[in-house]
């Protein structure tokens, strides 16, 4: 496993909600590739919580979102958004547990359509959440124009999952 150098550190007007590391009210998420896996280990707060000491749902729907967006990053290096997101909420999650893994992956890409199925787990290895999303990559022309180049990973390897 190896972790995601961010391609966007350094650009001008970058401040996403999920992964700028500036963003003072963000999730501040980094990733990780291993394998065709794109992972993210997430420290929840009470800051995001729904209902008293529960992940509000939205906040869980972005982490998929914003994983599934580095998955496009990565492994297709290029840019996308967000063509449809279908989750299933199967456990609640706690804004007390100490570690969320959000992972994704791609299943199929029909030309720009890249279709990818992502989970995130408790702290215990439970599938909280599953989902089925679909986003629409962008052509290589288009990510250069809104400043995309690629989008490598670091030198060391971490251990593998």
């Amino acid at each position: 496993m190896r972790k995601i150098k961010n391609p966007w550190t350094g650009k001008e007007g970058y401040d996403c909600f999920g992964c700028a590391p500036g963003n003072p009210i963000g999730l501040h998420m980094e990733f990780f590739e291993d394998g065709d896996d794109i992972i993210s280990f997430w420290h929840p707060s009470e800051h995001y919580q729904g209902w008293v000491e529960t992940l509000h749902g939205g906040i869980l729907s972005t982490l998929i979102d914003e994983t599934c967006g580095w998955v496009v990053t990565r492994k297709l290096q290029t840019t996308g958004v967000t063509s449809r997101l279908d989750l299933r909420y199967r456990h609640p999650v706690k804004s007390t547990d100490s570690l969320l893994t959000v992972k994704a992956r791609i299943t199929e890409q029909r030309r720009n359509l890249v279709f990818m199925h992502a989970t995130i787990a408790n702290s215990n290895a439970e599938i909280c959440v599953e989902a089925d999303v679909v986003y629409y990559a962008m052509p290589q022309e288009k990510a250069r124009e809104m400043g995309f180049t690629h989008c490598e990973v670091e030198d060391e390897q971490l251990l593998s999952m």
